[in-house]
């Protein structure tokens, strides 16, 4: 019996729009309701938010394409700046409403050009009665914008006069996005995360032609079994069925065993993945790579370079100020003097080491250092002569925020601010070379 009803939309393209989002058949029954008829007024603006991976993006294109309603979609990542992201719009309007792709440019430089814009190419489409949908994919960029633009788009329904309805897609909640002089509120959705059922059931739909459907799932709940507790992500557990089903399938391939002897095919998949498990998320190496490596029994680290950690590309200054964060962490400050100074003085031969101090630094972790401190050795270090501009200062707080240093207690310290370097020697080693 089919779950999706709505007297406004023929039967089968409901049909077969369930059985495009599968597990999500709740979600997209409470778009319908909110939607309504094609002519009516929707809800001026629908926040939608749920973790990564959770089917924000695809059930939304999915529905506004398989029920053929006008809308517009736009990567607020891709148009990141106000100006970009009106023009977008505008330009997906007028293609929409010409049916052939824009090529004139569309100039909006304020959000009044905007309104009038829009108010002309939605008054020259043919079904200008029906609801437009603008759906903004990770709209959590939008805080990035001026101040006005977020409150115009939760209420461009009545700043154009038009049937419109802003859908913004996100992975954060809508308090965070709430600005302090108020606005309209949306209309807020959730999507929560899929279970390990919903993930069966969606990944056992991908199997081949060539082998049955219970042997297809039988082999994704031994993914599942293997990956579950440490990855969610609906991408990357299809990826990673995807790359080690020929392994799964080489003893049935061999004539070894048939597709029932599930315990010689885990006996035979299961150290290739935990070799797969020292790879998710990283996408280290490729998947012609990966196949290479099953094929010949080796290890993921022996591809050597492949590391996206290996592959940093900072700014100058911002390497040496990372190279003397780690000395300043891994180094006491006693020595500073002796490493980093030409003219030391005499060094007195004295074994004044304590017991605890001939433990080797690394092991006991990297210690916090001042801000000033990080500063001397990096005039040090550096040949030319450094002068302390706002532009070393913004490096620093880059490499906080990439998470290669650490800030130690709050930021707002009388006695300044103190850090930690979080890379290991390999990666300085790297930078330094």
């Amino acid at each position: 019996m089919p779950h999706l009803e709505h007297p406004a939309y023929p039967a089968a393209d409901l049909l077969r729009l369930e059985s495009l989002v599968p597990c999500r058949e709740s979600q997209v029954s409470t778009l319908l309701s909110i939607f309504g008829e094609r002519q009516h007024f929707s809800f001026p603006s629908i926040f939608i938010y749920g973790h990564t991976s959770s089917g924000k993006t695809y059930v939304m294109q999915t529905l506004l394409t398989t029920l053929q309603l006008p809308h517009v979609f736009v990567n607020c990542v891709e148009y990141f700046t106000s100006r970009l992201l009106l023009e977008e719009i505008l330009i997906q309007l007028q293609s929409c409403s010409s049916g052939k792709e824009q090529t004139s440019p569309v100039h909006c430089d304020t959000l009044n050009d905007f309104v009038r814009l829009f108010k002309q190419a939605v008054a020259s489409r043919e079904d200008q009665d029906q609801t437009l949908y603008i759906v903004l994919d990770r709209a959590e960029q939008l805080r990035e914008m001026e101040a006005n633009i977020l409150p115009a788009f939760l209420r461009l329904q009545e700043l154009t006069d038009r049937n419109v309805t802003v859908v913004l897609l996100s992975e954060i909640v809508w308090e965070l996005f709430r600005p302090n002089v108020g606005c309209f509120e949306p209309f807020t959705m959730y999507f929560p995360d899929y279970s390990i059922g919903h993930l069966q059931k969606i990944l056992s739909q991908n199997h081949p032609p060539q082998y049955s459907a219970d042997f297809y799932a039988a082999y994704i709940n031994i993914v599942l079994g293997v990956f579950y507790m440490v990855c969610r992500d609906l991408k990357e557990l299809r990826h990673l069925a995807a790359l080690n089903f020929a392994k799964y399938c080489e003893p049935v391939v061999r004539g070894e065993a048939n597709e029932r002897d599930t315990r010689k095919l885990w006996k035979n998949i299961e150290p290739h993945l935990k070799k797969a498990m020292q790879t998710v998320y990283l996408r280290e190496i490729s998947s012609s790579q990966w196949e290479r490596l099953q094929h010949n029994g080796g290890e993921p680290g022996q591809l050597k370079g492949l590391s996206a950690h290996t592959h940093v590309e900072l700014p100058y200054y911002s390497k040496f100020l990372l190279i003397a964060a780690y000395l300043a962490s891994y180094n006491p400050v006693r020595t500073d003097k002796r490493f980093f100074l030409k003219h030391h003085g005499k060094i007195k031969k004295t074994n004044f080491m304590k017991k605890h101090e001939k433990t080797s630094n690394h092991l006991l972790g990297p210690k916090p250092f001042p801000l000033d401190r990080l500063l001397a050795i990096l005039y040090s270090i550096v040949d030319s002569r450094v002068a302390p501009t706002a532009n070393i200062f913004s490096q620093i707080t880059s490499l906080v925020t990439l998470q290669l240093l650490s800030m130690v207690g709050q930021s707002d310290q009388l006695d300044g601010p103190r850090y930690k370097c979080t890379v290991s020697l390999d990666f300085i080693r790297a930078i330094a070379r």
